[in-house]
This record gives structure tokens, C-alpha cells and sequence, in this order.
């Protein structure tokens, strides 16, 4: 019996084939796929996972892909870094960072996602790949089409860090930039999905798409030593990441992996693109769309298509959302770097100013297991934290320059 039983409404339950297909006829509501959990739940174990390979494909009994082959196979498996010097710097005893900034091909989660979507719709015939984005999604549909030899598509706002402009073209698909925002860039691939037989992998491929999120709750409760975090912070955009993580904790109780879900679910937004923390701190369970004007581009969806379910997940798990400034977003950025060693994007300087916030409220407390995703790499981002990092110290090709310069003592030590 296949392990997809079915594409099924979120909001009404109606079923559908598991094809290319992502609204309800009937309601509207989003698509998502229901597994055969009986069947999966006779082959799979932690040994198996773990003699499986060091990628997404491990998990691959609970993603949506038919198989045997597997598009994106270098993906996922990133380091759970135990954070001691930031954990200490903000009072936790046991705080990790999953990092993705190192993520295989391009440095973000979204090659976790992309591997998913691109092997489904390898699977259901597709031959053009196609996306709208913020960015890391459209820089890891260019990278997987290159290598798997198909068409692509990707549409950016006008506005994009330099750097994702370039990681899309290097791979050379047909990158369109559109006079607008994020949300204008989703409303015009909407249209085009409806008139063109492409892969759209956050329109019409998003079921499956969205099931790649799960990889990082998989990979963190492997990580752990099968155990689930008490806390977790994410960063929000649509949403979807927050509420995957979320449904890939559960997946692993309702299969026997690990014993219990103790995971409060935390999410975190920059204050110019916050409508879902902002309806959370409001106690509504629904949001407005808003405009946004934020420095963290990757996470400036004014319209959030899962802000709903981030709302219900994280009400669910008794967690909180917070939202921070452009300027909270670079020191966070820099407290990261500074600490770990790890150079994240603007989305990562959202996370861990959002975290810091959490530890001052008391909302995380010291003893709490606690995981911080970071989700893309700082050299995607560099504009906005180059004025805040200072210059170099600029010397002559001499000793007594150099010294001079750090106040070198005769115990060779440096004063600046």
C-alpha cells in the first residue's frame, strides 16, 4: 500500500489524488498530505534512520515522494551546534543552534524543501520548475534544476540583496524580477500556474514542498538523542516552516520514535513584516496582511498563506511569538557571529533577537532544552550589517606600525 493515502483539505477534509493540486474545490482551503501512518509505522526505526543516508533521504519514509530516486541528494543533515558561549551570554544552560546557514547546495533550509518539491514533480511528469520568492527559495530552484537538467523559472521582487540576485543567475535560469513586493510576486505565479503546465513548488507542488520543513524537527530529535527539545524558536515568513516543524514532532510520537512531544513552539518576526506575532501578542487568531518594510527580506511576506496554522501550532503547544526592530535584527545577527562563530542572514538575526527577548520575559527559562533554527547564511545578506561591523585596522608594512597600532607590550599583549 502506498504511504500517501491522499491530499486532503485542512479545512473541510475533502480528499484529492496526489497530484499537482493545492486548493480545496470545495472550500478553499490549503492541501496537505495524509500519510498511511499503519503502513509506515511497520518499516520504519530509529535504526534505520540511522543507516540511512547522511541527507533529507533518511527520512524519506515520511516525505512525499514515491521513490527509488531522489533529486537534491546532498541536502539537509546540517550541524545541531551546542551554543555554550551564547547560551552562557544569555543565562541557558543548554541551548543548541541547527544550523542551516551550511545547508547543501545553497546555504539555506529552503534546499531541504526544494529536494522535496523537485522530486515529486520529477515523479509527476513535470519538466519546467518554477518559484515565487524572497530569494533562498528561487537562489535553490535555480541550483536543483541546474543539476537535474530541467527548465526553471524564478520569481524575485525588485528590491533583492545582490548576492540571492546572483545565486540565481550563476545557474542560469530564467530569472524575472517583478516591479513589487513579495506578495505581488506570488499573485502574478499564481496566474501563470493557472495557465502554464509548470512546477510551481510553493503554488501548486506546495503539499509536498512544505513537507521538506519537516526534516528539521527529524533531524533535531536524531540529533538530541531522540528526544524532543522543551523549546524551539523559529523564524516566520509564510508560516509553514513553524507549522512543519510542528507536525514532524508529532509524526515522530505517533510512530514510536520518541515518547513524548514537551516542545513549546516560539516564532519570530522582524517588526516591518510581523502580522502573525503581532495577532498572537493581540490573543486574535487571525491576522492582517500588511506591507512590508523590514531589512529581512526572506521573511517579508505581508500576507502570510500558513499564518493561521503558526497561530493554532503555536496556541497548540503553548508557545509564544515575538517581533523585533531592523536594529535588533543586526545585533542579533552580530551576537550570533560573535559567540558561534556563525554568520546568519537577516532571518537568523530576527531568531535570536526574538530568543533573547523570550529569555528576558522569562518565557524560556534556564533549565529549558532549547533549539534556535537558524535558517540561511549571513553572506546572502551582507548589506545590512556592512555599516555596522566596523573597518579594518589599516598599517604599514612594518613592525613598529603594527605595534603601535594594538599598543604591543613586551608580553605581546594587545590593547585594541
Amino acid at each position: 500500500m502506498a504511504k500517501m493515502k491522499a491530499l486532503v483539505c485542512r479545512e473541510c477534509g475533502k480528499e484529492y489524488p496526489t497530484k499537482a493540486i493545492h486548493v480545496c474545490e470545495m472550500c478553499f482551503g490549503p492541501l496537505e498530505v495524509k500519510y498511511n501512518y499503519e503502513e509506515i509505522k511497520k518499516t520504519i526505526s530509529r535504526k534505520k534512520i540511522q543507516d540511512g543516508p547522511q541527507s533529507i533521504w533518511r527520512y524519506a519514509d515520511l516525505l512525499p515522494v514515491e521513490g527509488p530516486t531522489f533529486l537534491g541528494p546532498h541536502a539537509g543533515m546540517t550541524p545541531l551546534v551546542r551554543a555554550k558561549n551564547l547560551g552562557a551570554y544569555l543565562g541557558l544552560d543548554e541551548l543548541y543552534i541547527k544550523n542551516d546557514t551550511v545547508n547543501h547546495p545553497t546555504l539555506s533550509f529552503k534546499d531541504r524543501v526544494v529536494a522535496v518539491a523537485i522530486t515529486r514533480a520529477r515523479e509527476l511528469g513535470f519538466e519546467t520548475i518554477a518559484c515565487a520568492s524572497t530569494g533562498n527559495l528561487a537562489n535553490s530552484v535555480a541550483a536543483h534544476a541546474a543539476a537535474a537538467g530541467m527548465r526553471a523559472y524564478v520569481f524575485i521582487p525588485g528590491d533583492l540583496e545582490a548576492a540571492k540576485v546572483l545565486g540565481n543567475l550563476i545557474y542560469k535560469p530564467n530569472v524575472v524580477e517583478v516591479e513589487g513586493n513579495y506578495d505581488d510576486v506570488n499573485r502574478l505565479c499564481s496566474e501563470i500556474a493557472g495557465e502554464h503546465a509548470w512546477a510551481f513548488v510553493n503554488i501548486n507542488i506546495r503539499p509536498y514542498y512544505a513537507e521538506g520543513s519537516k526534516t528539521l524537527a527529524f533531524e533535531t530529535v536524531e540529533q538530541l538523542g531522540w528526544r524532543t527539545p522543551d523549546q524551539v524558536v523559529i523564524p516566520m515568513a509564510s508560516g509553514s516552516l513553524l507549522t512543519k516543524i510542528w507536525k514532524g514532532l508529532h509524526e515522530m510520537k505517533a510512530l514510536g520514535l520518541v515518547d513524548d512531544v514537551r516542545t513549546k513552539i516560539n516564532g519570530a518576526q522582524a517588526e516591518g513584516c510581523s502580522p502573525i506575532s503581532t495577532a498572537f501578542k493581540a490573543g486574535r487568531d487571525f491576522f492582517k496582511p500588511v506591507k512590508p518594510k523590514t531589512i529581512a527580506k526572506s521573511l517579508a511576506i505581508g500576507n502570510p498563506a500558513d499564518g493561521y496554522y503558526a497561530l493554532k501550532a503555536t496556541a497548540e503547544s503553548k508557545g509564544a511569538m515575538d517581533m523585533v526592530s531592523d536594529d535588533e535584527v543586526v545585533e542579533g545577527i552580530k551576537l550570533l557571529a560573535q559567540t558561534e562563530g556563525i554568520f546568519a542572514e537577516t532571518a537568523g538575526g530576527v531568531t535570536i533577537g526574538v530568543l533573547q527577548k523570550l529569555v528576558k520575559q522569562g518565557t524560556i527559562k534556564k533549565i529549558d532544552v532549547t533549539v534556535a533554527y537558524i535558517t540561511g547564511n549571513g553572506l546572502k545578506t551582507q548589506e545590512a550589517v556592512s555599516d555596522a561591523v566596523g573597518r579594518p585596522h589599516r598599517i604599514q608594512p612594518s613592525l613598529v606600525s603594527f605595534e603601535q597600532t594594538f599598543k604591543i607590550g613586551k608580553h605581546g599583549r594587545g590593547d585594541v
